[in-house]
């Protein structure tokens, strides 16, 4: 294969896990306002509480529910999860070096890689901590392998670049 082609099929690759990581921060500033949105979808929308509910939509009834209330008395911590945002956000950034020198930045797709794997022992032991249903930590779990996919065929192709002639670069 042509070292265009690598990078190109390297390019899109890396580029879908930049998308994901910005989607993810994006979506982290409207909180409140998706759960209300998923909760209309689920036909829930005017549930004044998770009482009598179950499964999805009494989680997600129970997430609503403590966003309003916790905004109300302190609309301050919604900060917190400002920064969370910005923290996926300029995770993306760090990527813009690999996308445009996959060899000479691969030590980002390896740190990448170390932040994928740790989201499954953070998902596993955190979640219960804080009352996490089971099926929302393997959700969350699954974050970290799907990440890896991308990250994890970006590495082949920057061993393949790496490893072709200096005339065909």
């Amino acid at each position: 294969m042509s070292r265009a082609r690598l990078l190109r099929r390297y390019r899109l690759a890396l580029l879908l896990f930049i998308a994901g990581l910005v989607v993810s921060g994006l979506t982290a500033f409207p909180l409140l306002w998706e759960m209300r949105v998923l909760c209309d979808w689920l036909g829930v929308g005017n549930a004044a509480s998770p009482a009598g509910h179950e499964g999805l939509r009494h989680w997600v009834l129970t997430v609503r529910w403590g966003l309003e209330e916790i905004y109300a008395a302190h609309p301050w911590i919604a900060y917190g999860t400002d920064w969370l945002a910005f923290a996926h956000l300029v995770l993306a950034v760090f990527f813009i070096g690999p996308l445009r020198d996959p060899v000479r930045n691969v030590w980002v797709l390896h740190a990448g890689l170390i932040s994928c794997v740790l989201v499954l022992p953070l998902a596993l032991f955190c979640g219960p901590l804080r009352g996490i249903p089971p099926g929302w930590r393997l959700l969350d779990c699954s974050f970290g392998v799907l990440g890896a996919v991308p990250l994890l065929y970006c590495l082949r192709l920057t061993r393949r670049l790496a490893a072709s002639p200096p005339e065909s670069r």
